[in-house]
């Protein structure tokens, strides 16, 4: 995959983000992004914290898809309220209560708790947090990644 960029095409020019963890700095994930995994780059940031703490909304938004898969264990693709942007929430110990594809999640909610699901290791929980600019199809595993801690430090 293609480098990333620093910062999207005009896609948060004016967004404020909430970090998706409470009490950590956008320094604790700096770097992370270009860190190899194998043969590709990680694109995203490990937030490592005690399994089960809540992961919040990063914007208001909608959720896009609630999703299992090998790699991310049980996920949440949410979209910006514009559908120009995805954050992807991963290796998720579950879903909040009563979050469904299509809902409607407000900027700081709490929408899941952090685990160890798909292949993270079983005794490292953390958020596999990632950003995507989307294209006209808002087909999200197409997106551009970008890089979570420009955008944070520009707009967090």
């Amino acid at each position: 995959m293609a480098a990333a960029p620093a910062a999207p095409t005009g896609a948060l020019s004016a967004t404020r983000l909430r970090m998706p963890i409470d009490g950590i700095t956008i320094e604790s994930f700096k770097g992370g992004f270009s860190e190899s995994r194998g043969s590709r780059r990680h694109e995203a940031m490990d937030i490592v914290v005690p399994r089960g703490t809540p992961v919040h909304a990063v914007q208001d938004g909608t959720i896009a898809k609630l999703f299992f898969s090998v790699p991310g264990g049980t996920t949440i693709y949410q979209f910006d309220p514009d559908a120009r942007l995805c954050f992807y929430y991963a290796h998720l110990a579950r879903y909040a209560d009563g979050l469904h594809d299509g809902q409607h999640v407000s900027q700081g909610e709490v929408i899941g708790y952090v685990g160890t699901s798909g292949n993270a290791p079983p005794d490292a929980p953390h958020l596999h947090f990632a950003i995507f600019e989307l294209n006209a199809d808002r087909k999200w595993w197409q997106g551009r990644p970008l890089d979570p801690y420009v955008i944070f430090k520009e707009r967090g």
